[in-house]
């Protein structure tokens, strides 16, 4: 087969794009890797971080970043896919509020994540959670109207969302037509249909959302900023409305406010390289879960 030089062209520039991008994530990695391994210890883990944020341990951050991942995940995702099944299979066709919830689910995609920590600011600690203290507790020192664990995780469900309903959207209306009408026609309601039949068949594509998402709010630290993250605490958050720390924070926090850099330098690459492993390690279970999935819904087509 004899290609175009169109064809050269394009295939060159393919390459170079992979190679650039490899080069640039083996050389990102490489300089963590060797900044903060020799740093990562059983006592780095599990200790507390120095008041100075000059070193110490990250313990603290892990148990705030996985508890706001988990939050995160339990009030985004099933959220999202409600969303996307009512758009994919219930909206009809030329429906004004299906057109009006794609519109701002598109905006919402654009809009950058310190917007969204301004938004939880403003709605989920001063609207929400005032409005709480005010009508369950009164006047007197805020409960739930300051920042807390909960209003981070809701922040990041809602900067997730656009994700996880387009990815369910587009999974679900990739399902045969034909599987729907086979369902029906042998008595199956329509929502027997959909969570018996569609869902399990986009399980898949769903996923991958999902997995997009907990991706992206795992490693946020615009939105939660203003909603619950904190520089430095002593102690694990027990309640919702507690404070936390973030691993990204963190990393923030000890490049840009340590008296020190140099001495906080290799806590700061030690806690990149955990971010980049409980990120990792979220992923990979998420498409393990996914392929598993996958491969039940080849096994009952």
């Amino acid at each position: 087969m004899r290609y175009a030089r169109g064809d050269w062209v394009l295939a060159g520039l393919s390459a170079t794009s992979v190679v650039l991008l490899l080069g640039t994530t083996v050389v990102l990695l490489g300089l963590i890797v060797r900044e903060g391994a020799g740093h990562v210890s059983v006592e780095f883990l599990t200790s507390e971080p120095a008041s100075d944020l000059t070193g110490g341990g990250i313990f603290p951050a892990i148990v705030g970043t996985v508890m706001l991942t988990m939050l995160m995940t339990i009030t985004g995702v099933p959220v999202g896919i409600a969303t996307g099944i009512y758009l994919a299979e219930y909206a009809p066709r030329g429906s004004r509020l299906a057109s009006v919830v794609r519109a701002a689910v598109q905006n919402l995609a654009g809009v950058p994540s310190i917007v969204f920590g301004l938004f939880g600011l403003g709605f989920f600690v001063m609207f929400v959670g005032r409005g709480i203290d005010d009508l369950v507790y009164g006047p007197g020192d805020p409960v739930w109207g300051r920042p807390a664990v909960l209003w981070s995780s809701l922040t990041l469900a809602v900067l997730t969302l656009p994700v996880v309903i387009v990815a369910t959207e587009e999974a679900l209306r990739t399902v045969p037509q034909d599987l729907r009408m086979a369902s029906m026609s042998l008595g199956a309601t329509k929502f027997q249909t959909i969570f018996r039949i569609v869902v399990p068949q986009a399980s898949s594509g769903i996923l991958t959302g999902v997995i997009l998402a907990v991706s992206r709010g795992a490693g946020e630290v615009a939105p939660i900023i203003f909603t619950g993250a904190a520089n430095y605490l002593p102690y694990l958050p027990t309640d919702l409305r507690d404070m936390h720390m973030h691993l990204g924070y963190h990393v923030f926090a000890l490049s840009t406010q340590s008296p020190n850099v140099d001495a906080a330098r290799p806590a700061l690459f030690a806690t990149v390289l955990v971010l980049l492993a409980l990120t990792f390690t979220l992923n990979l279970a998420a498409v393990l879960l996914r392929n598993r999935a996958r491969a039940h819904a080849l096994a009952s087509a």
